[in-house]
Formats: structure tokens, C-alpha cells, sequence
């Protein structure tokens, strides 16, 4: 018997595109409008599109998300997983990609990379049910090829008999994951929490390693799975753990890292240009042989959905004694991603 006798099934992600906010209606319509050519199998029409927008707004976590969704359903695997790992690297606190990660390295059989990703996932967020699960596939899939690979060794190996049979009722009891609503307050999101939104599941099977996506039916987000929550708890941690990933960029001087922290709008001091502000920061923190940044006591406040102040005092130090300040970052909400507006220092 081999894994070929059951398949597992995974979760791809889908992207969340009911955007309320009035000051994006542009942006939302030409999402809405990308998101509706794949749904209609134009996905070459729609990945020229959304590599358009890219171009325009490329910190728009919202937009590399639904490129890689259009890549895996194109069946670009390659190119979807360097999609979905940029983001990563750009936005390491989102575990969506890394579950997207997960479900198509799977699907090349590459399970130690896929189980990599959905342990990064579950770090990032310990309440993501998706990730957990699909976890405890790849276990049961790994583990099957194991038995299997002992019984090709020792065809009388009654122990793994009895285990690889386990396992194959196991699979073959349960409802097709594919044929599920998958819910979708893991996604990332502008939305409402309370709105339905569409879902897609990529089953993962070994004998056909074609990338399928099974649409799912429109279902509410429920509340237990939702890593970035309405203005509060869920987001106050999402905020602090924004802050903390710059102060580490800063302090490792990673400078990619460093201003993908910033929104397009950010607002420098003094009336600088953005550019001559960039181009100034790059100097001072390169210039430093090393940099230290730590962030204390953060105290977030919220003044709306997707605008809030977060204030902390700041040690810096750069070849040298600590200086500190005390500090606060308005924060705002760009593509499901939260990002610095403004920078306010104080002695």
C-alpha cells in the first residue's frame, strides 16, 4: 500500500476583497475588478493587471497576496512560492503566506519545507486553527511514506501494516477537506470582520501534482480564528509586533526591512522630502559599525479602524552609550498591514 490510497487535502487561502474604506475605493475597485478576470479564468489578463498595480503600490500586501493566488492558479508554482515568499520577507507577521507556502510545497512533495512554513505560521500566530491542522496532515502524509518506504524493506512488517492502516482510514473516514467552507478571517483583510467573503482550497494529491483551487461557498469569518481583529486586543498586538520588527530591522540594519515598515505616506519631520528623508536615514544607520534599538512599555491607542498612536520609550545605540527617547509612531492600516505615518520623538 502507498500514499497514493488516500489524498490529504489543504487549504490555499483565499484573499479577502470586500474593501469598505472610502479613501481606497480606487484601489478596491481595481482589486475587485483583477480578483473577478482569474475568477472568470482570465488569469493571464489578471496577472498583467495586478503586476500593473504592483508597480504603482508596491507595499500593498493586499495586491502580492492575490499575485500569488493568481500564480498557483495558473499553475506557476515556482513563481507563486517566490510571490508568497517575498512576502514573508516584507510582512514576516502575517502567517497567511507562510500557509500558502505550505500547501504548494506540499504539492511538489517537498513536506520538510512545507512543514517548516506551517510551524513559521503557527509561531507567528499559535491561534491559527488553519495552519494546525494542515500541520497534522503533513505529520500523518510524512509519516505514511515512512511506513510505506518500511514495508517496501520488510513486507511482513506487521507493526507498520497496522499503523500505515491507521492512518489510510483515518483519510478515508473523513469529509473531503476540499469540498468545505474555509473560513476566512485568516486572510488578510480591510473588511468588516462580520461580512462574508470567498474562499478557495487547494487539495494536495500524489499522484496528480496539478494545483487545483476548489471554490468554496461565501461563509462569515467567525471571530476564534482572526489574527488581526477590529480596533483592539487583536490589533494592539499586531501594532506592538509592527514596532517591534522595525526596531529590529533598524538594529539589524536591514534596510529593505526598515522602510517596508513605513506607509508611502509617511510624513518626515521638518517638511523633508520622502526621498531626501530615505536617503538620509540609509546614511545613518549604515554609517554605525553596530546598531542597537529596543522598545519599552508600548502603549497603543486607537483613533479609528486603521489609525493609532503607539507610544514607547526608546533606547538607541550606536557605537556608543544608550540615548533615550520617548517615542510615538502613528500607525496606519495599509493592505491589511499596519505601517508608520508619522514618527514623533521626544527627549
Amino acid at each position: 500500500m502507498t500514499i497514493r490510497n488516500y489524498s490529504l487535502s489543504k487549504r490555499l487561502i483565499q484573499l479577502v476583497f470586500a474593501i469598505t474604506f472610502a479613501s481606497a475605493n480606487a484601489f478596491a475597485d481595481e482589486l475587485k475588478d483583477i480578483s473577478q478576470m482569474a475568477d472568470n479564468g482570465q488569469q493571464a489578463a489578471a496577472l498583467e493587471r495586478i503586476n500593473t498595480y504592483l508597480a504603482a503600490n508596491p507595499k500593498d500586501a493586499q495586491a502580492m497576496f492575490m499575485k500569488g493566488i493568481i500564480l498557483a492558479e495558473s499553475n506557476k508554482r515556482e513563481e507563486a512560492i517566490k510571490a508568497f515568499t517575498d512576502l514573508t520577507e516584507k510582512y514576516p507577521n502575517l502567517p497567511e503566506p507562510y500557509n500558502n507556502l505550505a500547501v504548494l510545497y506540499a504539492d511538489a512533495g517537498q513536506y520538510d519545507k512545507a512543514k517548516n512554513a506551517l510551524e513559521t505560521a503557527i509561531k507567528t500566530h499559535p491561534s491559527y486553527a488553519t495552519a494546525h491542522e494542515n500541520l497534522g496532515d503533513i505529520y500523518a502524509r510524512m509519516a505514511s511514506e515512512a511506513y510505506d518506504k518500511a514495508l517496501q524493506l520488510d513486507s511482513g512488517n506487521s507493526r507498520a501494516q497496522s499503523k500505515l492502516a491507521m492512518i489510510k482510514d483515518l483519510f478515508g473516514n473523513k469529509t473531503n477537506m476540499a469540498s468545505k467552507a474555509v473560513d476566512t478571517s485568516k486572510t488578510i483583510k480591510t473588511a468588516d470582520a462580520s461580512k462574508p467573503s470567498k474562499t478557495a482550497t487547494m487539495p494536495i494529491r500524489a499522484v496528480d501534482k496539478k494545483v487545483e483551487t476548489v471554490r468554496a461557498a461565501d461563509t462569515k469569518m467567525a471571530e476564534a480564528e482572526k489574527p488581526m481583529a477590529d480596533a483592539g486586543s487583536g490589533d494592539e498586538k499586531v501594532i506592538i509586533e509592527a514596532v517591534n520588527n522595525w526596531a529590529k530591522a533598524w538594529s539589524a540594519k536591514d534596510l529593505d526591512k526598515y522602510f517596508n515598515s513605513y506607509a508611502d505616506s509617511f510624513r518626515p519631520a521638518k517638511g523633508e522630502s520622502h526621498k531626501a528623508w530615505e536617503q538620509t536615514r540609509r546614511e545613518r544607520i549604515s554609517r554605525p559599525s553596530s546598531i542597537g534599538v529596543d522598545v519599552a512599555n508600548p502603549k497603543v491607542t486607537f483613533e479609528g479602524a486603521d489609525n493609532a498612536k503607539v507610544s514607547f520609550k526608546q533606547s538607541y545605540r550606536a557605537d556608543g552609550k544608550p540615548i533615550r527617547t520617548d517615542k510615538t509612531l502613528a500607525m496606519k492600516k495599509v493592505g491589511g498591514v499596519w505601517l508608520i505615518d508619522q514618527e514623533i520623538a521626544s527627549n
